[in-house]
């Protein structure tokens, strides 16, 4: 697999290692105001009937698949036909989910990237009236694909991007200003979606770094993500030389300090999305735990032609079983050798079926 194409250089942002700092959880009097004024959560329909026992208790009736070359056709044949070994251990066996929780109740499609460097993703590659329309048209795609799932639109920032240079702390890492979070915080509100801060940690630690955005994280509608691929500390190398790596103690580390933020705050379950496209991105996966608070997603993060994303969807994801499961599309990335993009009725064959779906 090739290497990402997402570090960003200092100089692009203006945002410099010294920029403010977050400020921690917000006061008592400003949580409780958002708690308050949100509503009760719609009844819900029974896990079992969410998630399927098996690939053959639902239908596929996600409509026409688009036609591929023979590689691709195989590729996907391969990944929808019955596989006794793997498919039994999906779903993931869990308790109901607590009120107020995402998923299974609804698919997530979310834009990816950063306002400041349009190469990042399709989240900064447009005006924002432009790309939160594109956006729209996003969700109507997986509404027809699947009516039976509701979706829900979402917006993916990386607030701390791996770079080339070491900046002023010799980390390899930049964040973003508070000021830019809260902006496109309030842009995946305008659609009645959720937000995500994602961040690529390059020679820190996820331990030191996830704290630093708590006063976003106490939000209801805010959820984090991690990237293994920009993890450089335990190989000491330069983000964009080499993948990077995560172990399953971090996960787990962030796991808990989102739930301990879940429970001081009398919040909904948060959502983690963990990206991954190696085995070595993410060691000792099995060791992985969710708890009632904190629903953990596996997101194949792979660009490439179909084939490919099959692959690694299969190798990296569904043999690793976590919790629920990801799919990354790469608007550029996955057509730039003439490829059409995989469509979502393609992506609805996979097992299990990737309830977090992200344009890059």
């Amino acid at each position: 697999m090739l290497l990402s194409t997402l570090v960003l250089l200092a100089a692009v942002a203006g945002c410099a290692d010294n920029a403010p700092k977050p400020r921690g959880a917000r006061s008592d009097r400003d949580t409780t105001t958002s708690r308050d004024t949100a509503k009760a959560p719609a009844p819900r329909p029974a896990l079992a009937s969410v998630l399927p026992p098996s690939r053959a208790a639902e239908p596929p009736t996600f409509g026409v698949l688009p036609k591929r070359d023979r590689r691709d056709s195989v590729a996907l044949a391969s990944m929808t036909r019955p596989d006794s070994a793997l498919d039994a251990k999906w779903p993931v066996k869990m308790p109901e989910p607590l009120p107020g929780a995402l998923l299974p109740y609804h698919r997530i499609v979310a834009f990816y990237g950063n306002p400041l460097e349009k190469k990042m993703g399709v989240l900064g590659e447009y005006p924002k009236d432009v790309m939160l329309a594109k956006l729209d048209t996003a969700v109507r795609w997986w509404e027809k694909a699947d009516p039976s799932h509701p979706v829900m639109p979402a917006l993916h920032l990386v607030v701390m991007v791996a770079q080339g240079a070491p900046g002023k702390n010799g980390l390899y890492r930049l964040q973003m200003r508070d000021t830019l979070i809260k902006e496109v915080h309030a842009w995946a509100k305008s659609k009645k979606g959720v937000f995500f801060i994602d961040l690529q940690v390059g020679q820190s630690t996820v331990e030191a770094e996830v704290p630093r955005f708590a006063q976003f994280l106490v939000e209801p509608d805010v959820h984090l993500a991690i990237d293994p691929e920009f993890s450089m500390k335990p190989s000491g190398r330069v983000p964009g030389t080499k993948i990077g790596t995560m172990d399953a103690k971090d996960v787990n580390w962030a796991v808990q300090y989102l739930d301990s933020l879940v429970k001081a705050n009398h919040l909904p379950p948060k959502i983690l999305v963990v990206h991954r496209f190696t085995k070595n991105m993410v060691t000792n996966a099995d060791q992985i735990r969710f708890t009632p608070n904190v629903q953990v997603v596996m997101d194949m993060d792979g660009w490439g032609p179909p084939w490919l994303k099959f692959d690694s969807y299969h190798d990296y994801i569904k043999a690793h079983p976590v919790q629920f499961t990801g799919f990354k599309l790469f608007f550029h990335n996955d057509t730039k050798a003439g490829d059409p993009l995989l469509t979502p009725q393609e992506v609805l064959r996979l097992w299990p079926r990737p309830l977090y779906i992200q344009y890059q």
